[in-house]
């Protein structure tokens, strides 16, 4: 046997000791050295700019095309590169064997070249091996049945082999790169996700349950189960919630409270993997910032609860091509929320097209930078894309990259890539590590998304996400800055909260509103809400249950209206549509501001103030129009539109960012067509160093973006910057 297997065949009997240790997650797991002394997600000494880049697989290329790369890659002003995201099988040919010496010659030429390096520790997909030998690696499916080896996301998170053998592999990619200067952040597996419903993960849900509830007469409690003869009378009894026991579809279950407890339980053992890696990394190289890329509102992992196992969040930003651009900036913002307000990284964006989409529309000329600022905008300190290079075969071959298959710059997507680059070396590090100022929040939980749409009843149509958009998308066009918070946050920071469709009361929220409106706040919510507790057991003694009080009124009843019909109310002297939920409520102290028009609660509540204390709780009975919703949240929020900008066209998106170099106000034309703004200060563009006086009208161009400043000569000496930041 070789030096270097003994090595690593020690160094897996000791890993393996170590992830048979429990795992806590959630209680202040992210590197103090790191993570709170400031607002740069990124170590200053090695970054001074906005990064620029992205994956790189040169693994999958012949070397002579590598050197050629790194004359491109240059060409188009990138200046990091995340490498090594899936080359499990290639670093780990065997049990005990390991195989560095392609990943080293990449290591060694890109830090030749001048390349800072995102470095992955490739345990996304595990090698053909590893399935063959230890079939417990192997997921078993929402269909109960076990998969065999292919695709990614393959790995079981409960697998002792998946767990021992991806920690050894971060450990040595550690151990062997730690002395590169130019590795800016370790970048855990990729993309997680893929929940499993094995005899492990089975056995893991009961001890999980056991930690949680204590005791089976507690579980039996929190899940209702004398509905429908379910009591459980040993741990043993219990099976995972999928299509082989309580399911009829992926949202349907007869019993919330147990397929909601699996949500938690999976997206909980899938962060252990997360963690453990993130634990191996950081022994070794502890002034390595630390992140894995998160997929903005993707349904199946609490990304709250995964944040304070990071340094900063990372996260992929890939929009459908009908997708309203409110949609990508109201995602920006809760990866901004879930790491505390903090800047994130945009981690992966396509240059050009997708390859997974039903239509895979090219991105037009000019959306990639107005996407690319899109992000700055929202809080991104990095943007990066998904890939420098696009690959040769298999399912990504078609999508998109700085360099296509010709090889060559001479292609509008390179050279629209190299045009963003050279722009963020002039804006240097302007806006790193800069904030936003919010006085507005906007409420989002994973779990009252999972309890929404597992419930049967009342409404097929109602969706959790749509129904927090709409509310989104009236602020943005508003200008109103937002953070999307949870149910750990400090509300004191906010004016105004509004949380559309609060259907569960957890971790005491309710006591926060009720102090948060006492002291002068204003708090909105909606139809469908207050209904359940933590566990889906609903609160007895009417809705909206515990915040029945601080909105001062009782909802009766609810209408779950099918498509074909609707009712509508008159707010403001204007009438509005009802749609999909109406709450039949009554006032109990709360002033009415409008009733419903039509049907056997004609007259009957759709909108109400409560004076609670010194501030207002508002509740919507029903889903209505985006109309409404701006002309509501116009009226409530009112005082909390972006001061600078006077007016500006709909089709504009305004965003503040302010840090050690000032306050910056980001304007982003989404439309297709010139569009007019005015400003209600003197300013200065630091992309161009065009001036914009106070009160004169403007024009942005189609796509066009704008970062405003007060300090002129400031602004313009960045626009004129040449020199090249590193």
């Amino acid at each position: 046997m070789s030096k270097q297997k003994k090595d690593s065949k020690k160094a897996n009997e000791k890993v393996s000791e170590q992830v048979t240790e429990e795992v806590r997650i959630g209680e202040g797991d992210s590197n103090p050295a790191l993570m709170r002394t400031s607002s740069r997600i990124l170590p200053s000494d090695k970054v001074s700019k906005i990064l620029y880049g992205g994956d790189y697989n040169p693994e999958q290329f012949p070397e002579e095309i590598w050197e050629e790369d790194m004359k491109l890659l240059k060409e188009a002003n990138v200046d990091v590169l995340t490498l090594n995201v899936f080359s499990w099988a290639a670093l780990q040919p065997s049990e005990d064997e390991y195989n560095f010496d392609k990943l080293d010659k990449i290591m060694k030429m890109v830090k030749e070249n001048g390349f800072k390096v995102c470095l992955a520790t490739s345990t996304a997909a595990h090698p053909a091996w590893m399935a063959r030998k230890h079939p417990d690696i192997l997921r078993v499916d929402f269909n109960g049945m076990k998969r065999k080896f292919g695709s990614r996301h393959n790995s079981c998170p409960s697998s002792e082999t998946y767990r021992k053998y991806s920690v050894l592999l971060a450990q040595h990619i550690a151990e062997r790169y730690k002395d590169y200067d130019n590795i800016v952040a370790w970048h855990i597996a990729n993309e997680y996700g893929g929940a499993c419903y094995c005899e492990n993960c089975e056995n893991g849900f009961r001890e999980w349950l056991k930690k949680r509830y204590k005791n089976i007469e507690a579980v039996n409690k929190a899940w209702n189960t004398s509905f429908w003869s379910h009591t459980f009378y040993d741990w043993e009894d219990i099976v995972a919630p999928n299509m082989l026991s309580e399911h009829f579809s992926e949202n349907g279950t007869t019993f919330q409270g147990i397929s909601l407890d699996y949500k938690r339980y999976m997206s909980e053992r899938i962060s252990e993997c997360c963690k453990l890696e993130v634990d191996a990394v950081r022994k070794i190289t502890p002034n390595i910032p630390i992140t894995t890329n998160m997929m903005g509102t993707y349904k199946d992992l609490d990304y709250a609860k995964w944040a304070p196992i990071l340094d900063f969040i990372s996260w992929d930003n890939y929009p459908m091509y009908s997708d309203h651009y409110t949609t990508t900036s109201m995602a920006h913002d809760i990866m901004r929320g879930i790491g505390r307000g903090r800047p994130f990284a945009l981690m992966e964006q396509t240059p050009s097209v997708t390859n997974w989409q039903p239509f895979n529309l090219a991105k037009r000329p000019g959306v990639l930078r107005l996407l690319s600022y899109q992000a700055v905008a929202h809080g991104a300190d990095t943007v990066m894309y998904f890939q420098m290079r696009r690959s040769i075969g298999a399912c990504e071959k078609y999508h998109g990259a700085i360099i296509e298959h010709a090889g060559t710059s001479n292609t509008r997507v390179f050279r629209e890539a190299s045009a963003i680059g050279a722009e963020l070396k002039k804006l240097g590090d302007l806006t790193l590590g800069a904030r936003s100022d919010a006085k507005v929040a906007l409420y989002f939980d994973w779990e009252n998304w999972w309890a929404i749409e597992f419930s049967a009843g009342p409404s097929v149509r109602l969706k959790y996400l749509d129904e927090v958009r709409k509310y989104y998308r009236a602020l943005n066009r508003l200008m109103i800055p937002v953070d999307m918070i949870g149910t750990d946050a400090d509300l004191s920071k906010y004016e105004v909260v509004i949380a559309p469709v609060l259907y569960m009361i957890k971790d005491d929220f309710d006591v926060k509103i009720r102090h948060f409106v006492k002291m002068g706040g204003k708090f909105v919510t909606t139809f469908f809400s207050g209904y359940v507790n933590e566990t889906d057991l609903v609160t007895m003694g009417g809705y909206p249950g515990k915040i029945r009080d601080i909105m001062g009124i009782w909802a009766e009843e609810e209408d779950a209206l099918p498509p074909e019909m609707t009712n509508s109310f008159t707010y403001n002297n204007r009438t509005y549509e009802a749609n999909i939920i109406c709450d039949i409520i009554h006032s109990e102290g709360a002033e009415v501001l409008a009733t419903y028009h039509k049907d056997f609660y004609s007259g009957a509540p759709a909108l109400t103030c409560n004076r609670f204390g010194n501030g207002k709780a508002f509740y919507v009975a029903t889903s209505s129009t985006d109309d409404f919703y701006k002309a509501f949240l116009g009226e409530i929020c009112k005082d909390h539109i972006i001061p600078e900008v006077a007016s500006a066209a709909d089709d504009i998106e305004a965003c503040v960012r302010c840090g050690d170099k000032g306050r910056f106000i980001f304007l982003l034309n989404h439309g297709d067509r010139e569009a007019r703004f005015m400003m209600d200060i003197d300013c200065a563009d630091a992309l161009s160093g065009a001036v914009y006086r106070s009160g004169v009208v403007n024009v942005i161009e189609p796509k066009g973006v704008r970062i405003l400043g007060r300090d002129i000569d400031f602004m313009r000496s960045i626009a004129n910057n040449n020199k090249e930041e590193a």
